[in-house]
């Protein structure tokens, strides 16, 4: 029988929580951590994606190509200054940036010889010097690494998020055109060949999850861009299976997953498709089919897996279901749904397309796009009318999204910006692209009426138009919501519905039973004695919201009432404090392992 809880999604962020109160890191964060807080990790349950609090987020960004090339740096710093471009960024709502990079770039900052950063290098001319945070306390300028780190300061100053993704194995401004995760190889700094094998490629990862654990403007980690067929040099095609050969992604991506996730299992895992499965074709790294048939199962459990398809119009590639009189509905039909869409409409997996972009005509209006014969379109007019279509429907069913992107100088799709200039007089310069922004802007998470932007940092406010987590939930989420889900408002921690970690079941029908919600009412409270075991947070009744309150006096010192102290001892023996076996406790009691508190 399957066992269905009132949860907020967030089980194995508590069970994390859990395991360091137990392991004697006490009432306090890592000494080593680079936030403040170190609160904004984030899990999925079903297809949504929700804080530590259990408030649902909604990732909506862009990619920031160039750390995956041989310049080693995000492209465009040579004619810009990053504080101003990371501020441009933030102001023009992006919460999250997606940023590509090599298992070459990883695998010399993990042997301790980053690369150097390539055309960005300060101007010394005090006429005209930017990139100021790029020249080190002695005088250098700032390796790979360093700009890394530099541009994470940024991100937190600014309120966004990022993620990397592992864009090809070698530095290479073309090494996305290679499909699969090994068998290339590059010098290494000492002159000796290095091959990327799969061993290399995980170590390289987990040592990254490890050594940026503390610090959660890197939410996690895109695994391999657009695994795909022997096109582009690859020996093999990318394959979906069950087996045990060498180029099975879901083999690969699991194991991957299980090494990242041991380093830090708050780290979102995102695992893009193939481009074959069963003789369906799709975009490279867009066929998700499989994962119906074969799931990828870290040992840790799936809340931290979001699928991440790509999706593109017809002028990067003409496709079948573009040869028609294209509609959303046609589009769902002949690849969106059995492609990937299926996983969020039927609640199985958060998906978050990772890269959707598009070259478009000088002018464009979007009502008659949609309502005219796509047969009569030029090319460039039906990338605009399959840009409209994809953006509300991710819109309309909350799928997460990172614009491919920013950068103006990617020739299928070329970015949101236009060029980036720098003056002494006025600084940097971001001239955006009016029209694709604009198409773009409304896929944003905001607030329904005032329009404030969204950011997922619970306390630095999303730039200068935005808001944090924290101040939306207390004063927006309510009174006017937002665009998630098309403009519904939101009860903050409102418990959802979900099912327990068995994504082979069949989801519920509206018949099944769910579990009775008749838990027992405390009594009038007594000094001295327990009103209900397990009730932390004195609401009357014991949930998730109770283990949640619990490990934040255990992780943080937040305190508790002293009824709420003496209704978190769940052993009996109420002459102690509190400590991380009753969070267990409670936790096995909420998902039904206990009958009864106390234990």
């Amino acid at each position: 029988m399957r066992r269905f809880k009132k949860l907020i999604a967030g089980i194995s962020a508590l069970m994390l929580s859990i395991s360091m109160a137990a392991s004697g890191l006490g009432t306090a964060l890592p000494a080593a951590a680079a936030d403040d807080t170190n609160d904004d990790w984030l899990h999925a349950s079903g297809s949504r994606l929700y804080d530590s609090q259990g408030n649902e987020v909604w990732l909506t960004g862009a990619n920031w190509f160039g750390f995956n090339c041989t310049e080693c740096s995000p492209h465009y710093l040579w004619s810009g200054d990053i504080d101003d471009m990371v501020r441009e960024i933030a102001d023009h709502g992006i919460n999250v940036l997606r940023l590509p990079v090599s298992t070459e770039l990883l695998y010399n900052w993990m042997i301790g010889d980053p690369d150097p950063m390539g055309a960005v290098n300060p101007n010394d001319d005090p006429s005209y010097c930017f990139n100021k945070d790029l020249i080190m306390e002695d005088g250098s300028d700032a390796n790979s690494q360093q700009l890394f780190e530099v541009l994470l300061k940024k991100c937190k100053k600014y309120g966004i998020k990022c993620f990397i993704d592992i864009h090809s194995p070698e530095t290479n401004n073309s090494g996305h055109n290679y499909g699969i995760w090994y068998g290339k190889s590059f010098e290494g700094r000492d002159g000796k060949e290095v091959m990327v094998t799969t061993d290399l490629w995980i170590e390289t990862l987990a040592w990254t999850a490890d050594h940026y654990k503390n610090d959660d403007t890197l939410i996690g980690f895109d695994l391999k861009n657009e695994p795909h067929s022997t096109y582009g040099g690859g020996p093999v095609d990318a394959i979906w299976d069950d087996s045990d050969a060498p180029n099975n992604w879901r083999k690969a991506a699991e194991e991957c997953a299980n090494a990242v996730l041991a380093k830090n299992p708050n780290a979102l895992i995102f695992i893009e498709g193939v481009e074959g499965y069963q003789g369906h074709g799709a975009w490279w790294g867009g066929n998700l089919r499989g994962v119906k048939d074969y799931p990828v199962l870290p040992t840790s459990g799936t809340s931290q897996i979001v699928y991440s398809p790509h999706d593109y119009g017809p002028v990067v590639s003409d496709q079948t279901w573009f040869e028609k009189n294209f509609t959303e509905q046609t589009l769902l039909d002949d690849y969106w749904y059995d492609t990937w869409a299926y996983l969020v409409e039927e609640d199985r997996y958060p998906l978050l397309i990772g890269e959707w972009g598009a070259l478009l005509p000088e002018k464009v209006d979007e009502k008659a796009l949609l309502s005219a014969d796509a047969n009569t379109l030029k090319k460039e007019e039906k990338n605009a009318r399959w840009l409209y279509l994809l953006r509300n429907y991710m819109i309309a069913h909350h799928i997460n999204h990172t614009f491919w992107c920013l950068n103006t100088n990617s020739g299928d799709t070329k970015g949101l910006w236009e060029n980036v200039t720098f003056s002494a007089q006025t600084g940097t310069d971001v001239q955006w692209d009016d029209l694709k922004y604009g198409i773009f802007e409304p896929s944003l998470w905001q607030t329904s009426s005032s329009g404030k932007y969204i950011g997922l940092d619970h306390k630095t406010a999303l730039g200068a138009n935005g808001i944090s987590l924290d101040e939306y939930y207390s004063n927006y989420a309510k009174s006017e919501g937002s665009n998630l889900d098309s403009g519904g408002k939101t009860d903050p921690k409102d418990p959802i519905q979900v099912e327990t970690d068995e994504p082979t079941q069949p989801k519920p029908t509206e018949t099944d039973p769910l579990p009775s919600e008749t838990d027992p009412k405390p009594t009038d409270p007594t000094p001295g004695k327990v009103t209900l075991c397990g009730d932390v947070d004195e609401s009357g009744k014991v949930d998730i919201l109770d283990v949640i309150v619990l490990n934040k006096n255990l992780m943080t010192g937040e305190k508790l009432t002293e009824q709420g102290m003496r209704n978190a001892i769940t052993t009996g023996d109420a002459n102690r404090m509190p400590d991380a076996v009753d969070s267990l406790n409670i936790l096995k009691y909420v998902v039904e392992i206990y009958d009864a508190l106390p234990v």
